[in-house]
């Protein structure tokens, strides 16, 4: 798997079981922690949830942002939701990325690693 997998295409929700019966999708799914980027209520509450998270699929050798039928770009307020989305459509298994929390530094914890907590 890439490392630091970015999006170079988009793909609707509605696209997946199609793109999966013809097994164009590749590696596992990339759960993306992120900044909110849809506006709205419920949800979509940016005061509320200001961080969210994506997803990302390896579609033909290029990883593709999963965007709403609206064209949004598809985002959960927990990673708990993600997967059961992700579980909905036959995914057990996905990479988790964080690209907002810092990660700790090494040293703080016990025995000179990280500090976990």
């Amino acid at each position: 798997m890439n490392a630091d997998p970015a999006p170079t295409s988009t793909i609707r929700q509605g696209d997946l079981p199609g793109l999966m019966l013809e097994d164009r999708i590749a590696d596992y799914p990339v759960a993306v922690r992120t900044v909110r980027e849809v506006a709205g209520g419920g949800f979509a509450n940016n005061d509320r949830y200001p961080n969210t998270w994506t997803v990302y699929f390896l579609v033909d050798g290029q990883w593709a942002l999963v965007e709403s039928a609206r064209g949004l770009r598809r985002e959960w307020s927990s990673l708990d939701r993600l997967e059961k989305w992700l579980l909905s459509f036959g995914f057990r298994f996905f990479w988790v990325r964080n690209d907002i929390d810092p990660v700790a530094p090494a040293g703080d914890g016990p025995m000179g690693g990280p500090n976990m907590k």
